[in-house]
C-alpha cells in the first residue's frame, strides 16, 4: 500500500535571537498573563533568553531549499514548550510561505509525544486520499517567563526541524519508495515500546538502525546499530537528527527506528521508517 516518506527535511539549531526592543511586548504579556494568579514574571529571566520566536523558526526551515518549494496538502506544527508571545498563528503563517493550499494546525500539550501523533495523523490523511503531501515542523524555543527545570538543567537550546513527506509506492518498489514511515507507538517504557510484538519488527536483524534520544535513560538489550543523540533539546532531538541524515540513513538501512521517552510522563515514543521492502 502507498505511504508517506521522506522528500526533503531541514534543521535549524540555535539561531540568533530578536533584539532586546522587541522584548517589553512579551514581558507585557506574562505581566497580564501571569497576574491574576498571583504570579510575575522572572524579568532576570526572561531577558536572559534569546527570544527566538516560533515565526522566526518557522521562517528559517522555509528558507531551505527542499522545505521552501514544497507545496503541502497538510501542515502540522508540534510543540512541547510554548512560543515566548502567541501573537502569530504559526501553523497558518507557515501555510502561507509554502503555497496557502494546505489543512494547517498545530499540535501542543504532549510533551515530546507531540511530533509522534502528528504522524500519525499525516498517514491517516495520506490514506484517505486527503494529502498527497505533508510538512511536518517541531519547534523548540527556550525563553520562558519563569523556572522550568528541563530548559535550565539541562540546558536546551532553540531549535526546530522540519520533514516534508511525499507518496511512496510502497513495499517492495526498490529505491524510489525512500524513507517511508511505516507507524509510530509509545508505552510504558523504551524495552516495551521497542519489542517485537509492538514495534511488529526484530531489531536484531541486520540492516536496521536503532536511534535513541538522550531522554533514554534505561538499559537496552545491545543492537548492531545504534545511534544515541546528543543532550540539547526537548522534543526536536530525533527530528533534528532525521533531518541531517535521512538521505544516508536511507541508503544504507532496511529499517530506522526512532525513540525517546519523555522525561515528564514516563512514556517512551517509537516511530518506524522503513526503505525498499522494508
Amino acid at each position: 500500500m502507498s505511504g508517506l516518506a521522506v522528500r526533503a527535511a531541514a534543521a535549524v539549531r540555535s539561531p540568533r535571537g530578536r533584539a532586546p526592543a522587541d522584548r517589553p511586548a512579551a514581558l507585557d504579556y506574562y505581566r497580564d498573563l501571569l497576574t491574576p494568579f498571583g504570579e510575575k514574571p522572572d524579568e532576570e529571566l526572561l531577558n536572559r533568553g534569546a527570544h527566538v520566536y516560533h515565526r522566526d523558526l518557522a521562517d528559517l526551515l522555509v528558507a531551505d531549499e527542499g522545505v521552501g518549494r514544497s507545496r503541502p496538502e497538510l501542515l502540522i506544527v508540534t510543540h512541547a514548550l510554548p512560543d515566548v508571545v502567541p501573537f502569530t498563528a504559526v501553523a497558518p503563517h507557515l501555510t502561507g510561505r509554502l503555497g496557502g493550499r494546505a489543512a494547517n494546525f498545530a499540535i501542543a500539550e504532549q510533551g515530546l509525544a507531540a511530533p509522534f501523533t502528528a504522524l500519525r495523523i499525516a498517514s491517516a490523511y495520506h490514506r484517505a486520499g486527503r494529502a498527497a503531501e505533508v510538512v511536518l515542523a517541531v519547534l523548540e524555543q527556550t525563553t520562558l517567563p519563569t523556572p522550568f527545570p528541563l530548559v535550565q538543567e539541562t540546558p536546551l537550546i532553540d531549535s526546530a526541524a522540519a520533514l516534508v513527506l511525499g507518496a511512496s509506492p510502497g513495499a517492495g518498489a526498490g529505491d524510489d519508495s525512500g524513507l517511508r514511515f511505516v507507524r509510530a507507538h509509545s508505552a510504558g517504557s523504551a524495552a516495551d515500546a521497542l519489542g517485537e510484538d509492538a514495534l511488529g519488527a526484530d531489531l536484531g536483524e541486520d540492516g536496521t538502525l536503532l536511534v535513541l534520544g538522550p531522554w533514554v535513560t534505561e538499559d537496552l538489550p545491545e543492537r548492531s546499530a545504534v545511534r544515541r543523540v546528543a543532550p540539547g533539546s526537548y522534543c526536536t532531538s530525533l527530528w533534528l537528527e532525521l533531518a541531517d541524515h535521512w538521505q544516508e540513513w536511507r541508503d544504507t538501512y532496511r529499517r530506522v527506528v526512532l525513540c525517546d521517552t519523555d522525561p515528564r510522563s514516563g512514556r517512551s515514543h517509537v516511530a518506524l521508517f522503513a526503505h525498499g521492502e522494508g
